[in-house]
């Protein structure tokens, strides 16, 4: 009898160690699975309200994520774009866009950091351009010229904000109706702003503008990339690649002349890659007139659709930046006259670039140029593609 019960008693046991080691293994996996789905990134959007602006409307930040990780944030103010992190060879996050560390920085002058640019971005000459026949007089904000739409233009307004849906990532449609006669320029404009943020690490631009009068339009945005991360230096070591045979030059306002010059032996070659630092010096000597690049280019594909426009990679951090446009040009902007003042958040010169696509400076002034004009019943499309990657 007493072997029988020796031998139940340890069966019993047996089969309770087991059960403990199944319950504390069921409870390290459950574990486990709640620890790696909050460290897993999803596809996000939100947006709050952070305050107000200065006209008392309330302003939003957006912040979106695609479930591999990378982030962008924006304020409603400017339609503008605060931050960009995308990761490095290492996988390590960091902001690559210049701007300030709060909503409010926006609120003053400053270098158009991440900006939505419009009515028209660049330069109008003397602020004047004639339309059918009638002569309007914009704001002169850059010397004797109109530039990036004037005193207080699209940078410097708040816009409305929503989710919309996308079938490959997140995306916040910003919308604005600038006034007949704003800053000079003649029709009510309806504008819209798309920012998808996509799963292949992607950020895709959409505008779309609308008039009831004719008008010029030409829109773009701002950012300054330093793709080894904001504040960590200049950026005369990137590599850039421009897919473009011709550039534009410009008097000593920055104004074309309204040649188009092909950029073959010159230092305005990037048709293969090229380090931004390498020929930049030559741009601060006569006959030159700039502090370094500030020049419009003229694109190979001129048809509309979207094409690769141009590459950027930082050998330090293995960062790549690919642009994508439907627009004919890209503004390369070099921070030029960034110069450590606290409106530029004491950012120094060349410490971030800009790739700006659009149509060409001061078009409404040069015949020969693709025209920015827009009228009743027709609809402003423009679309640009920054695609983020690592060099491999």
């Amino acid at each position: 009898m007493q072997p029988a019960l020796n031998m139940f008693r340890q069966a019993l046991l047996n089969k309770t160690a087991a059960c403990g080691m199944m319950i504390a293994l069921l409870s390290l996996l459950s574990h486990t699975s709640a620890l790696c789905g909050a460290d897993k990134p999803s596809m996000s959007v939100d947006i709050k309200a952070v305050g107000k602006a200065e006209d008392g409307s309330i302003l939003n930040e957006i912040t979106m994520q695609n479930k591999n990780g990378l982030r962008v944030k924006m304020i409603s103010y400017g339609a503008t774009i605060t931050s960009v992190e995308t990761p490095d060879r290492n996988g390590k996050l960091a902001n690559i866009t210049l701007g300030f560390p709060e909503p409010t920085g926006y609120f003053q002058r400053h270098p158009y950091f991440g900006s939505t640019v419009g009515r028209y971005g660049n330069r109008i000459a003397k602020g004047k351009f004639t339309l059918d026949g009638k002569t309007y007089t914009l704001a002169v904000n850059n010397g004797d010229n109109h530039l990036h739409g004037g005193l207080k233009a699209f940078d410097a307004v708040n816009w409305s904000a929503r989710k919309i849906p996308t079938t490959d990532g997140v995306a916040v449609e910003f919308t604005y109706e600038s006034p007949d006669g704003d800053e000079g320029y003649p029709g009510n404009l309806k504008v819209a702003v798309t920012y998808a943020l996509t799963n292949e690490n992607e950020l895709k631009i959409d505008y779309v503008a609308t008039t009831d009068k004719p008008t010029v339009v030409n829109l773009t945005n701002h950012a300054y990339w330093n793709l080894a991360g904001a504040g960590s230096g200049d950026i005369l070591k990137h590599e850039l690649t421009i897919n473009a045979d011709k550039w534009i030059p410009t008097d000593a306002g920055s104004i074309p002349t309204g040649e188009l010059a092909p950029v073959k032996g010159t230092v305005m070659d990037f048709t293969t890659p090229h380090v931004i630092g390498e020929r930049i010096a030559e741009l601060k000597k006569p006959p030159h007139t700039t502090k370094g690049y500030d020049h419009c280019y003229v694109l190979r594909n001129q048809s509309g659709k979207l094409e690769l426009a141009a590459k950027v990679t930082d050998p330090s951090s293995g960062r790549v930046m690919e642009v994508f446009t439907t627009e004919p040009g890209i503004q390369l902007y070099c921070g030029n006259f960034l110069d450590g003042d606290p409106k530029g958040n004491n950012h120094q010169q060349h410490e971030g670039f800009c790739l700006e696509t659009q149509h060409f400076p001061d078009s409404p002034n040069q015949p020969t140029f693709p025209s920015t004009v827009l009228k009743p019943g027709e609809t402003f499309r423009s679309q640009t593609v920054h695609k983020f990657s690592v060099a491999k």
